[in-house]
């Protein structure tokens, strides 16, 4: 089976969950006119990754301006018990696409945010979430952590929907927890635009014989509206330089990395790579030697179909 797949590398509409739905229902309408089947778009794209800002808090102490920064990042946050799911899943029904979408997520009864990874079916809607199990470093302060519920992986019409957010990607056992579930198709929404990054979507395509897609947001200081100019006076003016990309089960780069602009990468995979791959490596088959290794993840829900 051959899919087209779209990695969309743009900014949002900074702390504005509105106009970043606004511009998000433009960008999906135009890439699914041009034949994609599975769009992917950056980790915390709406209402945006607060790089840069420190929420006014230093070991021993909180600011009044930081926690009104956070009331300001939650206002803006995705509530999938609103009709933030529902417009979004209205969006994939009618542009006929499957979505990835990387959100900060807000919760009815808790005051806590996650990372999240939404998976939209345009036949069933929300799939279900990927929620970070550990953000990085200062991410602490505005990200709480998930737990193992939140390692899903999803059997679709476009094949086996699977992936990790940022920096999940270098814990060895989660991304052996999306191996497990035979995922054919990794998604990776971030936020590290080093070049670095590039290698480390190659070493997932060969290591778990996938394609991978890698989806950054390109942003620059001045893209930030004029009241949050002052918290990132200090940085670079090219805040986050990109780099998606779109990797084959072999290493092999079909597309990127997109490097210091918006855009997008348009690939078609054809999964019976996914299979041939495995001739010479399988990670949970013939090279996953079950007699000496198992990994047993708390609470990670079986796959789940569409």
């Amino acid at each position: 089976m051959k899919v087209k797949v779209g990695v969309v590398q743009e900014s949002p509409v900074f702390f504005d969950k509105d106009k970043t739905l606004d511009k998000l229902e433009t960008l999906v309408k135009k890439y699914a006119q041009q034949g994609c089947r599975l769009l992917v778009f950056p980790e915390s794209f709406i209402p945006g990754y607060p790089r840069g800002f420190d929420f006014g808090a230093v070991i021993g102490s909180r600011t009044d301006q930081g926690r009104q920064l956070y009331t300001d990042f939650a206002k803006n946050s995705v509530d999938l018990q609103s009709n933030d799911s529902i417009r979004l899943e209205r969006l994939a029904k009618e542009q006929n696409v499957y979505l990835v979408l990387g959100v900060t997520e807000k919760q009815d009864m808790n005051g806590s945010l996650y990372c999240s990874m939404l998976y939209i079916s345009p036949t069933k809607g929300l799939l279900g979430v990927h929620r970070k199990i550990k953000p990085t470093g200062t991410e602490r302060l505005v990200w709480a952590e998930a737990a193992g519920e939140s390692l899903t992986t999803f059997k679709t019409k476009i094949g086996k929907l699977g992936g990790l957010i940022c920096w999940e990607n270098y814990m060895p056992l989660a991304r052996m927890s999306m191996y497990q579930k035979g995922v054919e198709i990794y998604i990776a929404p971030t936020a590290d635009s080093r070049e670095e990054w590039t290698a480390t979507m190659k070493h997932i395509a060969l290591e778990g014989r996938c394609f991978v897609l890698g989806c950054n947001q390109y942003y620059t200081k001045s893209m930030y509206p004029e009241k949050y100019q002052s918290l990132v006076e200090n940085e670079p003016e090219n805040l986050c330089r990109g780099g998606s990309i779109i990797v084959s089960p072999l290493g092999k780069v079909i597309a990127g990395p997109l490097f210091d602009k918006s855009g997008i990468l348009i690939a078609e995979l054809d999964l019976d790579e996914v299979q041939g791959s495995k001739l010479d490596f399988d990670v949970i088959g013939h090279y996953a030697r079950n007699d000496i290794f198992s990994l047993t993840v708390k609470d990670q829900p079986e796959i789940k179909r569409e």
